[in-house]
């Protein structure tokens, strides 16, 4: 068995917030650390309170302390992941967001207690989160969740994206990339946004079969809208590998990003049944308010 635990930079409700910690607590994490990246967030008392939880205002000082805040916030999460790694006594560290939640078929800590000990870092797939308009509110609400198409998937480009499929050449709207557990104790080990640096290289790793990472990204059709300016200016389609995205959705008229949503967000049943024919599909349902009842009820932990 494994020890594990995980850290996540948060600005969000605090219903989220809850979401989160109940969730990775129910799955068997031995520990939560937690960034607020506003300092004067009013759910952090309490956050802070709660069982197994590691909560840090992100304040004036506390960057500080190490050598003043940066103002990506890309680059604040991965130097508060480093923050926590650099005092972590587990067998393992994950770094996520606070809109992503681990989905697996079995026990974490089985999972990562098999790895053999001279893997230092394991890579988990992102599955985002789809619009499904019917579903009752479960603070993050979707129930079917679509793994990027791969080079392997090029053939599958066209069916499931439709006329979207020009602007995501990666197979995704939301991160393919995945993100990471470590081995926190390991010399010259230093996890990031995303992957694991060694030695100031990064490791290249595959993909662990039983772990991935479920990410609401935009299931919400009026929170995406809402987000949609700053991802292009300076968020997530703001990189370099988005340029295809970034110049699709830039300057469109609300038609077309209608039209681009509804191709890349939902699922038809045909969509369905060719997605979980090549393993493209999680169905999940998290139950998350009813986990956030337990937790705060004293039921978790």
């Amino acid at each position: 068995m494994g020890s594990w635990g995980l850290v996540t930079t948060v600005k969000a409700p605090e219903e989220q917030i809850l979401a989160f910690v109940a969730h990775h607590l129910g799955l068997g994490a031995s520990r939560l650390w937690l960034y607020f990246d506003d300092p004067d967030d009013p759910a952090f008392e309490r956050v802070a309170k709660l069982p197994r939880v590691t909560a840090t205002r992100c304040t004036d000082w506390y960057w500080a302390m190490r050598g003043g805040r940066h103002e990506q916030h890309q680059n604040r999460q991965a130097r508060n992941a480093r923050h926590t790694q650099r005092k972590c006594k587990l067998d393992w560290l994950g770094h996520i967001d606070v809109d992503e939640f681990l989905h697996a078929a079995r026990p974490v800590s089985e999972i990562l207690g098999a790895i053999p000990p001279d893997i230092p870092n394991v890579l988990m797939e992102s599955f985002e989160a789809m619009h499904t308009p019917d579903l009752p509110d479960d603070i993050f609400t979707a129930r079917h969740f679509r793994g990027p198409l791969h080079r392997q998937h090029r053939d599958l480009h066209s069916a499931i994206f439709g006329p979207a499929a020009v602007a995501l050449p990666k197979g995704s709207l939301a991160h393919a990339i995945g993100k990471s557990f470590c081995r926190p104790a390991v010399k010259g080990l230093a996890i990031r946004l995303h992957e694991v640096f060694l030695n100031k290289e990064r490791l290249r790793s595959q993909f662990h079969p039983e772990l991935r990472v479920l990410h609401f990204h935009a299931q919400d059709p009026v929170a995406w809208r809402r987000a949609l300016p700053f991802r292009l200016v300076s968020g997530a389609y703001h990189h370099p590998i988005e340029r295809p995205l970034q110049a699709f959705l830039t300057d469109a008229s609300d038609e077309v990003i209608d039209q681009f949503y509804e191709a890349a967000m939902t699922l038809t049943p045909e969509k369905i049944d060719l997605l979980m024919a090549h393993d493209r599909l999680v169905t999940a349902n998290l139950t998350l308010r009813a986990k956030v009842q337990d937790l705060l009820a004293g039921r978790l932990g």
